[in-house]
């Protein structure tokens, strides 16, 4: 199986094209450098040439409070890019997977949200990537929407790396305790993804390692984990003003992974304590 991924260079479709290759499947790989995603042509080019069996689209514009300020650049990315290879794919006949957030999702309440619940976005990112999945459904009827949050991985910044960096030079921080999610681990999600892709089972899904935390909560674990002795006082979102305004409830229920016959992945403190192995040897 030949299969096209963008983003390459990021956390998870660094991840993805490892394990594609991991399974012998052929992995094309690209970055801005090989296809700009916002030039309609560039990407018809580029992936027509490719002639893939199936797209695992992982490239975003992820700053979240900078989009507050660059709303037709994070758009024209997460939006028209996502538009653009939806029709490519189209024109192909072949699958398109996706990469969606949480952050479609209003943040009210405490319930887990559904793959199927109403999307009211928040914040321009949310937003724009809201539009991304309805240029994927518009298009397309062979597509995966996978929905996921509190990304880390080996390759780029993160929480964790962030968090690590700043137990160096402090013995104390503040971190935001009342937003709840999952963190989620790319090598554990590329491995999930591939075994979607390698499927037809389409539709909507969340995709998270198991168990839920706030923010505090996260970087509590990760320095107790990492054997750094370093308070973390939980404050409010009020008191650690962002440009974007956070949704507070990130619970995603994965249900449907189960019921279509893919694993769970494994509980974020483990996927954390495999990941420090990698990044932060002790």
């Amino acid at each position: 199986m030949k299969v096209f991924v963008t983003g390459v260079k990021g956390q998870l479709g660094f991840d993805v094209v490892n394990e594609l290759k991991k399974r012998g499947h052929e992995a094309v790989g690209v970055d801005i450098d090989e296809m700009d995603i916002t030039d309609r042509d560039s990407v018809n080019l580029v992936i027509q040439a490719a002639a893939p069996d199936a797209v695992i689209h992982c490239a975003a514009y992820t700053a979240v409070d900078a989009a507050e300020e660059n709303e037709e650049v994070c758009r024209n990315v997460n939006a028209k890019g996502t538009e653009s290879i939806a029709k490519v794919c189209r024109e192909l006949d072949i699958p398109m997977m996706y990469i969606s957030t949480d952050y479609v999702f209003n943040g009210q309440g405490t319930r887990p949200w559904e793959p199927d619940d109403p999307r009211e976005p928040l914040n321009v990112y949310g937003q724009t990537k809201y539009e991304g999945e309805l240029a994927v459904e518009e298009n397309l009827t062979k597509y995966f929407i996978v929905r996921i949050a509190w990304v880390f991985g080996v390759n780029g910044k993160n929480f964790i790396k962030t968090m690590l960096n700043l137990g160096k030079t402090h013995d104390k921080l503040t971190v935001v305790a009342d937003q709840t999610g999952s963190p989620t681990y790319t090598f554990d999600l590329a491995r999930l993804l591939v075994d979607m892709i390698e499927t037809e089972k389409y539709g909507r899904y969340h995709a998270t390692n198991e168990g839920m935390c706030t923010w505090h909560e996260f970087a509590c674990e990760i320095f107790k984990q990492a054997g750094m002795d370093v308070k973390v006082e939980p404050v409010s979102s009020d008191q650690y003003p962002a440009k974007a305004k956070r949704p507070a409830n990130s619970r995603m229920n994965k249900d449907k992974l189960e019921e279509n016959g893919f694993l769970r992945l494994p509980s974020w403190q483990d996927a954390l304590k495999r990941y420090l192995e990698v990044v932060f040897p002790g």
